[in-house]
């Protein structure tokens, strides 16, 4: 059995279906309609700054925004926000996530305004 596993580890398939199934990136929670990354958890991609799993160690939210133009002032004590994050060598196909503490991607998009909308319901409500 050991020896047929190893075997099927061998094929990329096989190897991102058993990843998935132990990381949890294949769930997918219903979060309404939107782009196709909303509900799923973001796998651990290479930022400037490290890895985004490693940024994600103190249990706050997280808004990669590879925009420059998004802000999430009112929820800073909450939300950490990391501009222009993603490795040249990675693919992030979205100009900005908002990330769930764990991980679950609850947004995607480059609209301050849809932003806004989307922090209270994750975070609460905005300080000061």
């Amino acid at each position: 059995m050991r020896r047929l596993v190893a075997e099927l580890m061998d094929f990329e398939e096989v190897n991102r279906f058993l990843v998935e199934k132990l990381t949890a990136i294949g769930v997918r929670y219903d979060l309404g309609a939107g782009h196709p990354l909303v509900g799923r958890r973001m796998r651990d991609v290479a930022l400037k700054q490290g890895r985004l799993y490693g940024l994600m160690h103190d249990g706050r939210g997280l808004l990669l925004d590879q925009t420059g133009r998004l802000s999430v002032a009112g929820w800073a004590d909450r939300v950490d926000h990391v501009v222009d994050a993603v490795d040249p060598g990675e693919e992030l196909d979205v100009p900005a996530a908002l990330l769930r503490p764990d991980g679950h991607v609850v947004w995607v998009g480059d609209d301050q305004r849809e932003l806004r909308d989307h922090l209270p319901r994750w975070f609460g409500a905005a300080a000061g």
